[in-house]
């Protein structure tokens, strides 16, 4: 079926050019022109005005009809290029097209060219795209067009954030697959169709690009910037949780260290509360009465433990110092003694320096009493 199908191409390539090679010769031949036939329903044919005809405006006409009695349509819609007729865009109407390009005023033809208009079709984009994802493949299929289907196939491309270049798959209209998808990446899809060559076309003609369109582990996404958007604010979210941690820990050590500067620098002040216990436990705070009771105190503590003033007196005259030398030591102890308990002030200060031991020692002409703990007296 497949061999009948190429002998069927190649014949039709055959008459293609069997029908080209019989038009005028001359260097009309050498006039180039864009032929495309719109999915069989619309011809387009261009030239180049402004390079083949710059001195004037030519015209076009056109016939699908076959033989010796043709009836040649004058273009309906001229493409203009700088105000010159430069294209025609005409309904199809037919396999088999005859074209002629002449002069302003049609008296004498420029260019003319007979030709299969099957062969130049440019298929129309897929319609109603479809995906369907199972795991990592996807297959991609759209609605079968209503005619030439057999010299069609379905073209797929695909790349993700991080390819340079489009990766391709191509199978037969209308459904192709690929697998091998990352699900954390993101892909960018588009779709179209293409005729086969040289079986159905001469020239590689193909339809546009179906909307394009971008999925991420079976999930349809306005754009693969999203999941960039989506890691984005999963990064900043995490970012800042991790300043707050860290701004609360770097605040606690400062209340640490403040609480240490404050208790170096300002001490706490005791609660009085504690330190005067007895105010507030025995006398309801009632601070004249603790202070009166505090002051009997103080006064009787005073008195139980004060010791005897020492007062030493040094005595200007020497005879009366003689004269105390030559006294027994034992009997100025004894007196001495026996005025402090009779509550004399002056005889209790003397009695407290004297010492209690009978040593004398003479020195320099001077006698010095001795204690035991070897105290000099002068």
């Amino acid at each position: 079926m497949r061999l009948i199908f190429q002998a069927c191409s190649m014949i039709f390539t055959l008459g293609n050019l069997v029908a080209s090679l019989s038009q005028s010769p001359g260097w009309k031949d050498a006039i180039s022109t864009t032929i495309i036939n719109f999915n069989n329903e619309k011809m387009q044919i261009t030239w180049a005005a402004r390079e083949l005809f710059p001195s004037e405006n030519v015209s076009f006409s056109y016939t699908f009809a076959e033989g010796k009695n043709k009836v040649w349509k004058p273009c309906p819609t001229y493409l203009l290029d700088q105000d010159y007729n430069s294209g025609c865009l005409f309904k199809t109407e037919g396999p088999t097209l005859a074209i002629s390009i002449r002069n302003s005023n049609g008296s004498e033809e420029l260019f003319s060219k007979t030709l299969k208009s099957d062969f130049y079709i440019k298929p129309n984009q897929p319609e109603n795209v479809t995906f369907f994802w199972k795991a990592d493949t996807v297959t991609v299929s759209c609605n079968k067009p209503e005619r030439g289907v057999k010299c069609l196939t379905l073209e797929l491309q695909y790349k993700s954030k991080f390819d340079k270049d489009w990766q391709s798959r191509t199978s037969k209209c209308c459904s192709v697959g690929e697998q091998g998808f990352d699900p954390r990446k993101c892909y960018s899809f588009r779709v179209r169709l293409k005729r086969l060559v040289p079986y159905c076309n001469v020239v590689n003609y193909s339809s546009d690009w179906a909307a394009e369109t971008f999925w991420m582990n079976g999930t349809l996404l306005d754009s693969c910037n999203d999941d960039i958007k989506s890691h984005s604010k999963t990064v900043t979210v995490l970012s800042c949780l991790l300043a707050v941690l860290l701004v609360m820990l770097i605040l606690l050590i400062l209340l640490c260290k403040w609480q240490r500067l404050r208790k170096s620098v300002m001490p706490a002040i005791p609660d009085p509360k504690y330190v005067f216990a007895d105010l507030f436990n025995d006398h309801n705070g009632n601070f004249q009465e603790w202070i009166d009771r505090t002051d009997h105190a103080m006064v009787q503590t005073k008195l139980e433990y004060e010791e005897p003033e020492c007062i030493i007196e040094a005595e200007s005259q020497q005879e009366e110092e003689k004269n105390c030398d030559k006294q027994e030591p034992q009997e100025k102890i004894f007196s001495f003694a026996r005025a402090a308990e009779n509550n004399d002030p002056k005889a209790a200060q003397i009695a407290c320096l004297m010492p209690t031991s009978n040593t004398i020692a003479s020195f320099a002409g001077f006698q010095v009493l001795m204690n035991d703990d070897m105290y000099v007296m002068l």
